[in-house]
């Protein structure tokens, strides 16, 4: 009979310890350590008795490929997510915070998708009732959506090729078991074989399978880091549970882009679909209200506009105070720094505070000018511009420098009705002026672009 021996095993990093940690060696987490049962060490098997995979061996010319290995999910933000639907035999793993939506956007697809699809949605944590009572508010009433309440990951394998669904949703991983791994339900290695479990039916069945999984304190989806490496695509939801609307970020995706975004708004009836989320960002904007600038962010082959914030006021502590929500914190302190250097602004007796309207993060360095010029409009108390927008890279020098896809930032600020743009001088030769009706002005210093709103 093996002998069992317990092991302590990091759920962030995997790292291994015969004792408990409260600081994790490998990656510095805390309080990540958790108990696991393991028995001997395997003996190594022979060579001899492995078995020849030659035939099994395929020319890439010779796999069959046609355009029907995506299925179209009825709603657009989530299809340009995943690069165009969802694809065949794939595995995609769904997180997010508690309440977010990710059961509501599921039950949502279902509805769609269950017009010409069988779907099987397994839950491990509601009743086939509970599940019966969302649908109802959700107004999902599809033929082909059948319920399994179940826990055991293997029972679940088998009841897919069994019954053939052609979509399989798991809500969640974290609720999944293996009976014969000893380890509770949410462990690293229940998470992580229960995982990969599901990615083999997916591939062998070439039956899409959605997974469900819940999030950690630290925003990260609960379990070991090798289970991203498992899915072939990995969604986020993201946003403020007081606020209505939700933005899903692919951070991983084999069969698309990982930049692009799908932007929603959570509404009584469920989610819907923000067709334009320049025009949500930038509603209720104040008017003649220092500050304020507005700039574009390139989500993928998506520009959207947004407004940065910006409030300086006098401090009353020995040391000004310095946050920013939606940007960088040390680009701030970068661009506060130019300022001061090559501007002459000090800011030493000034409370800083930066805000990026609508939960948006503002990530990419073509918003440095934007944040320059709320900066300086919100210290001089002068209003800008309703009508400008700006965008380019700040150098330590103080000079603006080239940004991408200059010309579909000045389109979408053109189409929401700017009137004039400040871009950098070296961005003007990748266009002609002469095309856009938008009036176009290129600085090639922080100092010239402060003189254009003076």
């Amino acid at each position: 009979m093996a002998k069992s021996k317990f092991v302590y095993v990091c759920n962030q990093c995997g790292y291994e310890s015969s004792k408990w940690n409260g600081k994790c060696p490998s990656c510095n987490a805390w309080n990540s350590f958790e108990e696991e049962l393991r028995g001997d060490a395997l003996k190594a098997s022979s060579l001899s008795g492995s078995a020849d995979l030659s035939d099994k061996i395929t020319e890439l010319a010779e796999i069959d490929f046609n355009s029907d290995i995506r299925y179209d999910t009825g709603l657009e933000e989530l299809n340009r997510v995943l690069g165009g639907g969802l694809v065949k035999g794939s595995i995609v793993l769904l997180g997010g915070e508690p309440g977010i939506g990710k059961s509501t956007i599921l039950l949502q697809i279902c509805q769609f998708l269950g017009d010409d699809h069988s779907i099987l949605y397994v839950s491990g944590e509601e009743s086939a009732r509970q599940i019966k009572l969302r649908a109802e508010r959700l107004s999902v009433d599809s033929q082909n959506l059948y319920i399994l309440t179940a826990n055991d990951a293997e029972a679940i394998c088998d009841t897919i090729n069994n019954s053939s669904p052609e979509i399989v949703i798991i809500d969640s991983i974290q609720t999944m078991t293996i009976p014969r791994i000893s380890s509770s339900a949410g462990s690293l290695t229940q998470v992580r074989e229960c995982t990969n479990l599901f990615m083999h039916t997916a591939k062998a069945k070439e039956i899409p399978i959605i997974i469900v999984g819940h999030v950690n304190k630290d925003g990260a989806i609960a379990g070991p880091k090798v289970m991203e490496h498992i899915v072939d695509a990995v969604l986020y939801f993201e946003g403020e549970r007081h606020m209505s609307y939700r933005i899903l970020r692919a951070v991983k995706n084999r069969f698309g882009s990982t930049n692009e975004i799908g932007v929603f708004e959570m509404a009584e009836s469920g989610l819907k679909e923000v067709q334009n989320p320049s025009q949500m960002l930038l509603s209720g904007r104040p008017h003649n209200v220092s500050g304020s600038c507005v700039s574009c962010i390139m989500e993928g082959s998506r520009p959207i506009l947004a407004e940065v914030q910006a409030l300086a006021s006098k401090t009353s502590y020995s040391a000004p105070r310095r946050m920013t929500t939606g940007f960088d914190f040390n680009r701030l302190t970068i661009i506060i720094a130019v300022m001061e250097k090559r501007i002459g602004i000090f800011m030493n007796t000034l409370d800083i505070y930066l805000n990026i309207v609508g939960g948006f993060r503002l990530d990419e360095p073509a918003g440095d000018l934007s944040v320059a010029l709320a900066l300086y409009s919100g210290i001089i108390d002068r209003p800008i511009n309703e009508k400008l927008i700006a965008f380019g890279e700040i150098g330590l020098g103080g000079e603006i420098r080239n940004v991408s896809h200059i010309r579909q930032r000045i389109l979408e600020a053109e189409r929401m009705g700017f009137e004039d743009c400040i871009i950098p001088k070296q961005s003007l030769s990748a266009i002609n002026p002469k095309d856009f009706k938008i009036n176009i002005t290129g600085v090639s210093t922080l100092r010239q672009a402060f003189s254009v709103i003076e």
